[in-house]
C-alpha cells in the first residue's frame, strides 16, 4: 500500500481503546494519528494504568471505564485474554462480532511448544498480530487471521559513548523470570566485564545469583531519557533472554549505536546482523566476544554504528505506524471515526 493509506486513516480519526500493558510498545503505538483511550482504574492496577506518567502525545487520553460507552470507540486493541471480557463489560459490545478488535500477541508460546494453541485459534473475527516472525511461526493460531507487525522504536538518537569498560543489561523482574530472561547467565558475563543491570523488580538480584555487587550492579528502573543516557555509556549491550519475544530493549540499544552480544534464541539472530554484534548459543563464544569488544573500542563503535543504521531501517517508528494504519484500514469499517469528529471528544 502507498502513503495514501495512512492519509485516509488519519482523516478518519479513529478512537482506539488500548490498555497500557507494555510501556515501550505502547509508547510506539500512540505515535500514530489516532485518539488512544487508556483505561484508568483506582489504584492504577493492570486493568487500568492509564498513562502512568509517560510523556506520550496529547492524543493518548486516560478514560474511566464508566465513560467508555459514550466515548465513541471505533476499535479495541487487545493484549491480554482477560481484556475480551473487560471490553465487553465496559463497552456493552462484544469484541470481534459487535466492535472491531485486534489482538496483539507480545509473547512467545509457553507449554507444549511448538504445539501451543492460541486462545483465539478457533475464532475468525479477531485478527492476531504477532510482534515477531518467530512468534508467528511458533504459535498455533488455527483459523484466526494473523499478521506480523514488527516492533518500531522512537529514535532516541545516537547517544553511545562506550566510555565505561562495562556492559549494560536491561531485564525486568530478573529474579522472578530467571531462566526465561537468562538471569542465570549473568555471572558468566560478569567474569569478563562488570554488568550494569537496568529494569524493574531488581530487588534481591545479587543475592539470588550469589554475585559480587561490584561485578553485577542493579541500577534500577529509570525514566526513558535517563535510561538511554546511562545505558549508552557502557561499552556493550548484553542480551541474555532465552524465551522471550524480541525485547524492545535490544532494539533501543541498537538505536543508541551500541554493539550487541546476544543469546541466539527466538528472534535475536534475525534482529542483529553479524556486522552489528555477536549472536550465538555458545556462552563461551559470547563471553569471548564481550572481551573482544571491551578491548577494542574502535570495533565496538564500528559495530554499533552499523547496528544503528540497521535498526533505523528495519525497526523505525514510521514503518511501524504505517503498518498499523494499513491493518486498521482493513479492520475498521469506512464509517468509523465520523462520530468522533462530531463532538464525542
Amino acid at each position: 500500500m502507498t502513503s495514501a493509506v495512512s492519509t485516509r486513516v488519519t482523516e478518519r480519526g479513529l478512537r482506539l481503546l488500548v490498555w497500557h500493558v507494555h510501556g515501550s510498545w505502547t509508547t510506539s503505538f500512540v505515535q500514530g494519528p489516532h485518539t488512544y483511550l487508556l483505561p484508568t482504574v483506582p489504584g492504577r492496577g493492570p486493568d487500568g494504568r492509564g498513562r502512568a506518567g509517560r510523556a506520550w502525545p496529547e492524543r493518548a487520553h486516560e478514560v474511566a471505564p464508566g465513560d467508555l460507552p459514550g466515548a465513541g470507540v471505533d476499535a479495541v486493541i487487545l493484549q491480554r485474554p482477560e481484556e475480551l471480557e473487560l471490553a465487553q463489560r465496559w463497552l456493552g459490545r462484544r469484541p470481534g462480532s459487535e466492535i472491531p478488535a485486534i489482538y496483539v500477541e507480545h509473547n512467545t508460546p509457553r507449554g507444549n511448544v511448538p504445539d501451543t494453541r492460541h486462545f483465539l485459534a478457533g475464532r475468525e473475527d479477531i485478527p492476531v498480530v504477532h510482534v515477531t516472525h518467530f512468534n508467528s511461526l511458533m504459535w498455533d493460531t488455527g483459523i484466526a487471521p494473523t499478521r506480523v507487525i514488527e516492533h518500531g522504536v522512537v529514535d532516541p538518537g545516537r547517544l553511545y559513548t562506550g566510555e565505561s569498560r562495562s556492559a549494560a543489561v536491561m531485564i525486568n523482574e530478573p529474579v522472578r523470570r530467571w531462566r526465561v530472561t537468562g538471569t542465570d547467565l549473568l555471572p558468566a558475563f560478569a567474569e569478563v566485564a562488570p554488568l550494569q543491570v537496568y529494569g524493574m523488580g531488581l530487588d534481591g538480584l545479587t543475592s539470588a545469583l550469589g554475585a559480587d555487587p561490584a561485578r553485577i550492579r542493579p541500577v534500577g528502573d529509570l525514566s526513558q531519557p535517563e535510561l538511554h543516557r546511562a545505558v549508552a555509556r557502557n561499552r556493550v549491550y548484553v542480551h541474555t533472554a532465552r524465551w522471550t519475544s524480541l525485547g524492545l530493549s535490544l532494539i533501543e540499544a541498537m538505536h543508541l549505536g551500541m554493539p550487541v552480544v546476544a543469546v541466539a534464541s527466538t528472534e535475536a539472530s534475525r534482529a542483529v546482523p553479524r556486522e552489528a554484534g555477536f549472536v550465538s548459543a555458545d556462552i563461551t563464544e559470547l563471553t569471548t566476544a564481550l572481551g573482544e569488544l571491551l578491548d577494542h573500542p574502535d570495533l565496538a563503535h564500528r559495530m554499533g554504528s552499523f547496528g544503528r543504521e540497521f535498526a533505523l531501517a528495519h525497526y523505525g517508528i514510521e514503518a511501524f505506524v504505517r503498518r498499523w494504519d494499513e491493518l486498521l484500514l482493513r479492520a475498521v469499517p469506512e464509517t468509523a471515526g465520523t462520530a468522533a469528529r462530531g463532538g464525542s471528544r
